[in-house]
């Protein structure tokens, strides 16, 4: 459940209510918006059934939440969550676009590829050293000697960068190196791996799974911000349909949707959704028009050459176009770029 305070509510009387819940053993979570506080509880509520909470001082109303994820739902945070990446902010008012090749193949290719994005307006690097594939034959990505290859290309342009990671062992390499980390749809559910994500430190990229509903996503959200990590930024990538025309099917309607249940930053990875880079530009356009806080654009020197994901990855130059195309319809939807 939620307590809503009155506007202009004491400190006194917020701290007076946080210190009842937690004497309780539950946790508190309390919230500063513009006009009102809100303290969020969670766990064991019938703890304070003793309670009459509604009689105490300046608190204005106590209203139940009924989903099951507590600290991403919009009632507990009703501002919007910022989350800082390096000097990135996503969720504010920039349109933030992560881009780079699938997986990491060498220095030069992750160098130039670093360049050339932040030339034509990316913010974020990103880059695959460890590669959960479909097949155990294929490129299985650079691992350590890949994060060490995105650390250089972090001193050497500026652009933070994130990798995904798949173990505890890639999440204690990582940490060393990266930025952000990604949990990939495979792993959506993992709740090992989220957890020890949350346990990070890093602000965590959280994609969508293959087949999952957005109660789902945002239950899995609720396990790295349960470890102390509000950091936390969700990747619509497209979900598995009957539909064979594109890799995955992109739920354009999530992002308004998730602007409506949660306050986490969302963005939207067109690759993955399609598989097909003549695809990419009408869905990262859309994504920005549906209110996306940023994209996420696969990118190569050379996609017939890429070891994985070439089919969707965009050239520099295509990218460049990409990124010009789009100026004009972020602007008019509020943001920069």
């Amino acid at each position: 459940m939620i307590i809503v305070m009155k506007p202009k509510a004491k400190e006194e009387s917020i701290q007076k209510i946080k210190s009842l819940i937690e004497e309780k053993g539950l946790d508190a979570h309390i919230s500063t918006g513009k006009e009102i506080t809100i303290v969020g509880v969670v766990g064991d509520k019938s703890k304070l059934s003793d309670q009459n909470l509604e009689l105490f001082e300046d608190v204005d109303k106590i209203m139940p939440v009924t989903e099951s994820y507590k600290l991403a739902n919009r009632k507990f945070h009703p501002e919007p969550t910022k989350v800082k990446v390096g000097n990135v902010e996503i969720g504010g008012s920039n349109l933030v676009i992560m881009s780079g090749p699938c997986a990491i193949e060498s220095k030069e290719q992750l160098l130039s590829t670093a360049h050339a994005i932040k030339k034509a307006g990316a913010q974020i690097l990103r880059g695959g050293a460890y590669k959960p594939r479909t097949s155990p034959y294929a490129f299985q990505g650079l691992e350590e000697e890949g994060l060490q290859y995105m650390k250089e290309a972090r001193e050497e342009t500026g652009l933070p960068v994130i990798c995904e990671v798949t173990s505890q062992n890639a999440i204690d390499a990582a940490v060393k190196y990266v930025d952000m980390l990604q949990i990939g749809a495979r792993n959506m559910q993992n709740f090992y791996l989220l957890k020890e994500a949350g346990k990070s430190g890093l602000p965590v990229l959280l994609k969508r799974g293959l087949s999952a509903t957005i109660e789902e996503w945002l239950n899995a959200a609720e396990y790295i911000i349960a470890e102390g990590n509000p950091n936390v930024v969700l990747c619509e990538r497209g979900i598995r349909t009957f539909e064979t025309a594109t890799r995955n099917t992109l739920d354009i309607s999530a992002v308004p949707v998730i602007k409506k249940k949660s306050h986490l930053p969302i963005i939207v990875d067109p690759s993955h959704a399609t598989g097909v880079r003549s695809y990419v530009k009408s869905l990262a356009m859309a994504s920005v028009a549906v209110g996306a806080d940023g994209l996420m654009i696969e990118t190569h020197p050379n996609p017939s050459c890429a070891l994985s994901d070439g089919p969707q990855s965009l050239n520099f130059e295509q990218f460049k176009d990409l990124t010009n195309d789009l100026r004009p319809l972020v602007h008019l939807m509020g943001k920069t770029l």
